[in-house]
């Protein structure tokens, strides 16, 4: 058969299927992402059938999926308020990277793959998945939660710490010398605070320069400068991700409100794409020889988060119940996990299991989050239910 036409069948084969996983998950009250992700496990490498047309275009809608995951969720905010997260949550930052990176790091080296191995796999443990999260908060209907501005503040505390992270690791994994690497960091910095500088004081002059009466104009316009941005952001070793939600903070007013509704089916279709491409890329045989580590860590890390959320979501004057959601919401890991166990094995410096147990572990936390987010706030509201009967004064007779 054709090429071209045996990937446009098993393309739209799939998004078929995407439609009707989104609707069972409707119909059960919960997140569609732990389905889309065992759907890309059946239907991938390894998997029932194996649909490798679809490989290299879902790889890159996977990309845009996630770039309008955080595209949109920038718009929900303005760079004062973004700053303002970022002063009141940068404790919660720390407090999240010293509790998550230690876990991992510390099986590495109980797995005798050395220091290097140790801060490939701290980095996997460390950074909550900002796509799954954005979607999981999106689709609870959580946007405007008292606790969703401290989520975010640890988000982008994350991302903007692997802005730092990554350069440094894939020095250490190329053998470049330490002062090549801090050149690197350096120019990842001075992306980052010139973004958030324009943000803050020009961003009236994006919102104007993208904002069009024509639905068509605009959207066009918007989705070119959000892949422009990103791909930049990219290049100079700088989260894709981050630079999509830079670029939705510095627009605001009307234009964010019509760019948020315009975009929306097509954010919802290509974050389908997303989760179901991660499960396409992964061969379920892999699992199993390392399932009781990726099992461990993920109960440790899964406390581990919740931990940091509940405790900065406290910090922030957030009742019992949106300290549970800021904690769970957390859970899942995802994209930037992958990146670097994929940076790390391809570069052949540390071992060949690292990348079935990051794997493992990923698959785990993303079916786990949204499960978790999703489930919280009944059992939360339960235990209150039932802590109140219990203090209750006993009726007089």
């Amino acid at each position: 058969m054709n090429p071209v036409a045996l990937t446009l069948i098993e393309l739209g084969a799939v998004i078929f299927v995407l439609g009707f996983l989104a609707r069972l998950a409707g119909r059960i009250s919960m997140s569609p992402i732990p389905l889309y992700l065992i759907g890309g496990l059946v239907f991938g490498a390894g998997g029932i059938v194996d649909l490798g047309g679809v490989r290299e275009f879902s790889h890159l809608a996977g990309e845009i999926g996630v770039i309008l995951l955080l595209l949109l969720l920038g718009l929900e905010y303005t760079a004062k308020e973004l700053f303002t997260g970022l002063r009141r949550s940068w404790q919660a930052g720390v407090v999240d990277a010293v509790l998550n990176f230690i876990p991992g790091a510390a099986v590495a080296l109980l797995l005798g793959w050395g220091a290097l191995g140790a801060i490939v796999m701290g980095g996997v443990t460390y950074i909550s998945s900002s796509g799954i999260v954005a979607k999981v908060i999106t689709d609870l209907g959580r946007l405007g939660n008292r606790e969703t501005p401290t989520i975010l503040s640890i988000l982008v505390f994350e991302d903007l710490a692997m802005a730092i992270y990554l350069p440094i690791l894939t020095a250490m994994l190329a053998g470049v010398s330490w002062f090549g690497g801090l050149q690197t960091v350096g120019i990842s910095l001075a992306v980052i605070t010139v973004v958030l500088v324009m943000a803050l004081r020009y961003g009236h002059h994006v919102s104007k320069a993208v904002h069009s009466e024509n639905s068509e104009v605009f959207l066009l316009n918007v989705m070119g400068l959000a892949l422009l941005v990103a791909g930049l952001a990219s290049a100079m070793q700088v989260s894709a991700a981050v630079g999509a939600f830079m670029l939705g903070i510095a627009i605001s007013g009307t234009t964010a409100h019509l760019a948020s509704r315009l975009l929306e089916p097509l954010r919802d279709l290509f974050a389908a794409i997303f989760f179901v491409a991660f499960g396409l890329n992964t061969d379920p045989a892999s699992i199993p020889p390392v399932l009781g580590w990726a099992l461990l860590l993920a109960v440790v890390t899964a406390v581990t988060k919740i931990v940091t959320g509940w405790w900065a979501a406290a910090r922030a004057g957030v009742a019992v119940p949106g300290r549970a959601r800021a904690g769970t919401s957390l859970i899942a890991r995802g994209e930037f996990s992958i990146v670097i166990a994929g940076l790390a094995v391809t570069s052949g410096a540390v071992a060949g299991e690292l990348a079935a147990l990051a794997t493992a572990y990923v698959l785990i936390m993303a079916v786990l989050g949204p499960l978790a987010a999703r489930f919280t706030e009944p059992a939360v509201k339960a235990l209150r239910g039932r802590y109140s009967r219990q203090k209750a004064p006993a009726p007089v007779a």
